[in-house]
């Protein structure tokens, strides 16, 4: 049987849910956009033009969790590649928006470069278990406007052949967005069909709907991009001073753009994603390492399955500066309660001090402890089955007192099956052996792991026709800031 972990029961779950309802049907939500207040009204809340202050009746957030859907997939610019939703996998998200860089060779920070950002989505695609972009350094566009962020997502794409999420900030970028996912994957029904691109909604806590995101994301629905609910909100700070209020706030602050999702465009897929965090109640910053990450981030899967939508963890960073000790210890004991629960998408390998400095070998050490936690997720398999359906249940029969193991056939196939999860990072062998390959430990493993991926890595060009399509889709938007369009 697989592990199973579980951090609210199921009282519990319909607690926070009830107490979700009655704030959004009394508090209410501050919904800054004109058109998302006219949509929710159309859809039966109450609306206050005065405050802008939306609530939302119980039947209207029941409807709309009715029309979500419970299942569908995430898709990519690789043929055939697809990131099945509440379908038991679970794949990671790069972390996103590092503005400094810890340097390989000195191990000193410095302001993080479009290398960097090429370097770690390089490497995250050509790891298996990375199915998600997220555009881990903030550096990765530059430039002003629309064309710049054109640019942005055109390297997204050409660099990373899975799926990407990221948001538009205004309208505006929102139709140069789809004009570009048109013109990749082959026009909106394409993209309709396929998902490629999920938007990254990121309501404000407490309780507010910003205007120019929310509009961003309200020009989109009519290609139905998969909207990914991220409130932030930030125990002690921007949430309340406990773990079960601040789960309210978060649920309550995706409910309300679940009700506008459906609002806008029945049957929108939705992906329940708070990414609740702890305030450091010694600076007042956020704490990335703190354990009680690892709470929220089983607390968000299990509410997200209380629902039956798909869900998006986001939990278990760490405040280390650089790769070390407490950048292992912190990120293994906040992602292994989350895995445990088993998300569907998991936030996210190679950033550290508060997912602000990123670190090409720490994404990988991100991704060993994510492999070690999924491993633990596996369980022991049936050990109620009837013996028949054990490989290995003769084997001590045959074997008899005082003989071994090692030559049987069943040992090997257990090997190659995955009864054993074999590291690709540490020294697993002996002193010697690890004298001998120069003694080196398992940063400096993963720095050479990553040079030598780097090295061998392989972009996934645009044919020469779209390339040329994408440079004029970009030049619009040049002479649309310059004025001249």
């Amino acid at each position: 049987m697989r592990t199973t972990l579980q951090v609210l029961s199921q009282n519990d779950r319909a607690v926070i849910h009830e107490r979700s309802l009655a704030l959004l049907a009394e508090t209410g939500v501050r919904v800054d956009t004109a058109q998302g207040r006219a949509l929710l009204a159309d859809a039966g809340a109450l609306v206050d033009e005065g405050t802008c202050v939306v609530r939302f009746p119980r039947r209207l957030i029941e409807e709309s969790l009715r029309l979500a859907p419970r299942q569908f997939a995430l898709g990519g610019r690789r043929p055939g590649w697809r990131l099945p939703m509440n379908e038991e996998a679970c794949s990671l998200v790069l972390d996103g928006e590092a503005a400094t860089a810890v340097d390989a060779m000195t191990g000193e920070r410095r302001p993080a470069t479009y290398d960097d950002w090429q370097a770690v989505t390089r490497l995250a695609e050509d790891i298996d278990e990375v199915g998600v972009y997220w555009r881990a350094v903030s550096a990765g566009v530059s430039g002003e406007g629309p064309a710049a962020v054109l640019h942005g997502w055109r390297d997204a794409y050409r660099h990373f052949t899975k799926h990407v999420q990221d948001s538009a900030a205004t309208p505006e970028e929102s139709g140069w967005l789809l004009e570009l996912l048109g013109a990749v994957f082959g026009g909106r029904q394409a993209v309709r069909d396929s998902m490629p691109f999920s938007f990254l909604l990121c309501p404000l806590s407490p309780l507010v709907l910003e205007g120019s995101f929310t509009d961003a994301f309200l020009a989109t629905t009519d290609w139905r991009l998969p909207v990914t609910v991220m409130p932030m909100p930030l125990m002690g700070l921007t949430g309340p001073a406990s773990l079960t209020s601040t789960v309210v706030v978060a649920n309550s602050e995706v409910l309300a753009v679940l009700c506008l999702a459906q609002a806008a465009a029945q049957g929108l897929p939705v992906i329940y994603a708070p990414a609740s965090g702890v305030m450091d109640p010694r600076s007042g910053r956020y704490g990335g390492g703190a354990v009680e990450h690892a709470l929220l981030g089983s607390a968000t899967t299990e509410m997200a399955r209380f629902y039956g939508l798909p869900v998006q963890a986001s939990t278990g960073g760490t405040d280390a500066h650089r790769p070390g000790t407490q950048a292992g210890y912190e990120r293994s004991m906040g992602w292994t309660l989350p895995v445990l629960s088993w998300p569907d998408l998991l936030v996210g390998p190679g950033l550290m001090d508060g997912s602000t400095v990123v670190s090409a070998e720490q994404l990988l050490l991100d991704v060993e402890v994510f492999r070690r936690a999924a491993r633990l997720r596996r369980g022991f398999g049936n050990p109620s089955a009837d013996a028949a359906a054990d490989p290995a249940a003769g084997e001590v029969a045959d074997v008899g007192p005082g003989g071994t193991f090692l030559d049987r056939t069943a040992t090997r196939d257990a090997v190659h099956g995955g009864v054993w999860l074999l590291d690709r990072l540490g020294s697993h062998g002996s002193y010697d052996a690890w004298r001998a390959g120069g003694s080196r430990d398992v940063l400096e493993e993963a720095r050479a792991s990553a040079a030598q991926m780097l090295a061998a890595h392989a972009d996934t060009p645009f044919d020469q026709h779209l390339e040329l399509e994408l440079d004029r889709l970009e030049d619009r938007a040049s002479a649309r800031l310059r004025g001249t369009a």
